[in-house]
């Protein structure tokens, strides 16, 4: 994981505390806040909208969808910290101002929280999504 210290131990402590009582409490959602920037309050939509699912295929690999505000859909990779949005090339990527975009954000918070929604694909749709060439 790319992330800082601070930034686990956050989402360690949100599943901790959601386990718990499912719910965020507000002193971490204002640590969330602090961490991440404007981009926590526009992930934590995204996981109120159920917007995360998690691709899985037989051979063991994982991608994430992320169906983004404007209807986009991002195919996300967690495993190696990329999401092919405009945000996380240009506010990430090129100016250095952030360590993620509110869809990889999501998906985070939503592994913490259990509510990432499942669904199995075949090894060759998964291997048309990681080349890129699956029709979105």
């Amino acid at each position: 994981m790319f992330l800082p210290s601070v930034a686990e131990q956050l989402f360690q402590d949100i599943q901790k505390a959601y386990q718990e009582t499912s719910q965020i409490p507000d002193d971490l959602l204002i640590a969330l806040k602090f961490v991440f920037g404007p981009c926590a309050l526009q992930a934590l939509d995204l996981v109120d909208q159920q917007s995360v699912t998690c691709l899985s295929s037989p051979s063991g690999r994982k991608a994430f969808q992320v169906m983004g505000g404007s209807g986009c859909l991002y195919t996300c990779f967690v495993s190696c910290h990329y999401c092919p949005c405009p945000a996380f090339a240009y506010t990430v990527l090129r100016r250095n101002e952030g360590p993620l975009c509110k869809h990889i954000l999501a998906v985070y918070l939503c592994q913490a929280t259990a509510a990432t929604q499942q669904e199995s694909v075949s090894d060759q749709q998964m291997s048309a999504l990681l080349s890129g060439t699956a029709a979105q």
